[in-house]
């Protein structure tokens, strides 16, 4: 499936009549944009393909639990080779290294293990549409020392590092503590950026850092774990209303986070943080979550990008130089008529994006006039793990917010992930997986430990 010669996708025997269309990246829009494709057209009359340079789809909303060991991915992932047969669309594994709009191909560069032998050769594939969904990246501002000294949680392999060196943080406290019962060992962790990624990270930490004394670090507890959360801007969580902003980090402060706003990081060394107040803040591990942009290779493409190498699309979700190629997500920037800011990259967005990427296509492909995206802001949800949940519900929908808090907020914080379930497998294998989530969560340990 995934290392098919390129012949066989250019000139093969269905290429001269079938529609073929091309989808890059398999996160939250790009898989339910396949999914639907698939469903719609099948195999006969249509060629949908998948490109991502992972195996397998997590969705970006759990990394943080990934990372504090609180969610196994291995239970949560979708396997791309899998779900293609299931709904009618083929994979292949690469990155996207150019495109040729002229010949309506796109380049793949060569897939390597993890010792440097190619693989998967690099080839190209045929388009008579282009969706772009590669999502965003980890934006550092051009703040020196960030790339090389940082974590981010922008894949899952970043969020199993982060999990691995969490993990053995926190052993080599148990022993010290367990050496000298009287020496004052810490974790010290330091989360720049107090949006979504970066709050709910932190009280995850503590949820994690509780349940580690029964899974063989007997005298480590929430007191060995020292978290600080760095925002450059005067609040946290700024897409929240500012009574719930101030009601999560009341919450964080009850854990044990140390919250500074206010504070913007000019430098990062090896365990250190350099602040423009002068202030040098020491850590163990160190999380950049300040912000997203489009990834680098997004701005070779030969498309109209923005500052923050994202590419900006009409509302029918094309592309400003192509009208066969489409872009949707973290990767792409709309503005609608009459507003200010473009669409916030949520998965929200991305999700509501898929929906009106493939109406146009269908519609493109009937002859019928396109259709102009129209985002519904359904809120905010922010999970501080099992302490809290709180957020604002309807958004624009009723002209203002709903805001929520404890039991329901966390009720409707996990109704989006079995959303985007059903989004991505339909009813019957969405409502099953969910059952057995449920049964997972039970019988299974709390923390992946390895």
């Amino acid at each position: 499936m995934g290392s098919a010669p390129a012949e066989n996708v250019r000139r093969g025997k269905h290429s001269g009549r079938k529609t073929q269309i091309v989808v890059v990246g398999g996160g939250a829009g790009g898989l339910a944009l396949v999914r639907k494709l698939g469903a719609k057209f099948g195999r006969k009359q249509h060629d949908i393909i998948l490109v991502d340079q992972n195996l397998s789809h997590i969705w970006k909303p759990l990394l943080h639990e990934v990372a504090a060991g609180s969610l196994d991915a291995n239970l949560d992932e979708v396997g791309y080779r899998g779900h293609c047969y299931k709904w009618g669309y083929r994979f292949f594994q690469g990155s996207l290294s150019g495109i040729d709009r002229g010949e309506r191909t796109i380049s793949l560069a060569p897939v390597h293990d993890d010792k440097g032998n190619e693989v998967i050769a690099g080839h190209t594939i045929r388009y008579d549409y282009l969706v772009l969904a590669v999502g965003s990246i980890s934006n550092d501002f051009g703040v020196p020392g960030v790339k090389e000294h940082c974590i981010y949680l922008d894949s899952r392999d970043q969020a199993d590092i982060f999990r691995t060196k969490l993990l053995n943080n926190c052993l080599r406290v148990s022993r010290a503590m367990m050496a000298n019962p009287d020496a004052n060992e810490q974790v010290k962790i330091a989360i720049v950026g107090a949006g979504a990624t970066g709050v709910e990270l932190a009280a995850e930490l503590y949820n994690a850092a509780g349940a580690l004394r029964h899974y063989g670090l007997e005298v480590f507890d929430e007191s060995r774990l020292k978290v600080t959360l760095l925002e450059a801007g005067p609040r946290i969580l700024p897409a929240l209303p500012e009574k719930l902003a101030g009601a999560a980090r009341h919450e964080l402060n009850e854990l044990g986070v140390i919250v500074q706003t206010d504070t913007q990081v000019i430098k990062a060394r090896p365990r250190t943080l350099f602040t423009s107040a002068g202030e040098e803040l020491d850590a163990d591990l160190i999380v950049w979550a300040a912000g997203v942009k489009g990834a680098e290779f997004l701005g070779s493409l030969g498309l109209e990008t923005n500052r923050r190498n994202q590419i900006i699309v009409h509302g029918t979700m094309q592309t400003l130089d192509d009208d066969r190629i489409f872009a949707l997500g973290d990767c792409a920037s709309y503005t609608p008529e009459g507003e200010d800011m473009p669409i916030p990259p949520r998965a929200q967005a991305a999700h509501q994006m898929a929906g009106t990427v493939f109406k146009n296509i269908v519609r493109s492909i009937k002859g019928k006039p396109l259709k102009t995206f129209v985002y519904e802001d359904k809120g905010s949800l922010i999970s501080l793990s099992r302490f809290s949940t709180v957020g604002s519900l309807m958004g624009n929908l009723v002209g203002g917010s709903l805001a929520v808090e404890g039991r329901m907020a966390r009720f409707i914080y996990t109704s989006l992930y079995r959303l985007h379930l059903l989004g991505i497998h339909g009813w019957m294998k969405g409502l099953f997986l969910m059952a057995i989530g449920r049964v997972n969560r039970i019988v299974r340990p709390r923390l992946k430990l390895h």
